[in-house]
């Protein structure tokens, strides 16, 4: 007998527990931001903020591993609500560089004191220690997907 199937039912129902479960934090966490912010724009703003440095369109786009246009998209909203800065490369006109406001920082400060419960009521459910121990098995997992790009 063959170990593949197992091994083939174990990562079926690994993977569907993760994405069951980022489906299930993705609206939760949605229903828990404030008003018109989503969790591309608070991930964006939480990025920056965490950076601490302006970062080009294409960069943010291949950390989030995302479509340049998609990533335009969440820009121009964040703009739009005046939660980032968006200037020229003076030394190369085609490109932008994207620094967070003081509105964004206050945004994604607001959007993590909504959201910082809720996560942090599931791990104390869990377990704190029983999480620490898979974090190092989910770290390596995005390593080896993040590989293949």
């Amino acid at each position: 007998m063959s170990e593949t199937p197992n091994h083939d039912a174990l990562s079926v129902a690994l993977f569907s527990e993760i994405f069951m479960a980022d489906q299930l934090a993705r609206n939760r966490l949605t229903k828990a931001l404030p008003k018109g912010m989503e969790i591309s724009h608070f991930s964006v703003l939480n990025h920056l903020a965490r950076a601490n440095d302006e970062r080009s369109p294409a960069q943010l786009a291949r950390s989030f591993h995302v479509t340049r246009g998609a990533m335009t998209n969440t820009l121009n909203k964040l703009e739009w609500a005046g939660h980032v800065h968006i200037r020229p490369d003076w030394d190369d006109a085609r490109r932008k560089f994207v620094s967070i406001s003081p509105s964004g920082r206050s945004a994604r400060d607001a959007a993590l004191a909504a959201i910082a419960p809720i996560l942090s009521e599931i791990v104390e459910a869990i377990g704190v220690e029983r999480v620490k121990s898979a974090l190092p098995v989910l770290r390596e997992m995005r390593i080896r997907l993040e590989d293949k790009n």
